[in-house]
């Protein structure tokens, strides 16, 4: 851990945080959680600072949203368009649309914390015309809470563990993989008691975008 700890104590380290959480935002392969953790953890020792990481963070995850936003606005919205029924990216999209016609922007904060679900949502919202003023409201929230759970998790994990980094890293990330665990589970819960009516309905209104307010109609802005 040596080479890690020499990394994240580096000056350097703010904005390389900044820089995979915003392509986490719209390339969802980075491991920017594990590294807001790892971050968390160094902080209980006192570098880098708290504050750097859970802002780097945020403003990263920030800054990304905006991207996939501004593809499904693009070409991915027409992609997502295109998607056949039964495919992976068909299932993404009635999902996204289901709960944003349930949950308007709020499932946007939400979906920050569901595996996969972030960036479905933030292009399924620019594909659907969701209008960026809202938009951008919306994500400012799920960027800060997202910095602060992660930064906080692995400050939890640091002090717990001060003088061995590694255990401090892996009590933050099991943290981390408990909320999804609890996450995924009332989703599916929520599912099997009547949340799956409104991507059924979604996937059988496939030409119907949702409007600003959250119901089906013609796309805003």
């Amino acid at each position: 851990m040596d080479g890690v700890g020499a990394a994240v104590t580096s000056p350097w380290f703010g904005l390389v945080l900044f820089a995979v959480a915003a392509l986490d935002g719209f390339f969802p392969v980075v491991p920017s959680e594990s590294m807001v953790i790892t971050g968390g953890v160094y902080a209980a020792s006192g570098s880098p600072d708290l504050a750097l990481v859970v802002v780097a963070a945020a403003l990263g995850a920030f800054a990304g949203d905006h991207v996939a936003y501004l593809l499904g606005r693009g070409p991915g919205g027409r992609l997502l368009r295109r998607a056949r029924p039964g495919t992976r990216r068909y299932r993404a999209l009635a999902w996204a649309r289901g709960a944003l016609a349930e949950r308007g922007g709020l499932v946007l904060v939400v979906a920050r914390y569901v595996p996969g679900g972030r960036t479905a949502v933030t292009v399924t919202m620019g594909a659907l015309g969701y209008p960026l003023r809202r938009f951008s409201l919306f994500a400012a929230v799920a960027a800060v809470s997202w910095g602060l759970y992660g930064g906080l998790l692995g400050y939890v994990g640091g002090a717990a563990f001060e003088d061995d980094p590694v255990k401090g890293v892996a009590v933050g990330l099991g943290l981390a993989l408990s909320v999804t665990g609890v996450v995924e589970g009332v989703r599916v819960v929520r599912r099997r008691h009547g949340w799956g009516d409104a991507v059924s309905e979604a996937e059988g209104r496939e030409q119907h975008p949702v409007r600003a307010g959250g119901g089906p109609g013609r796309p805003s802005g």
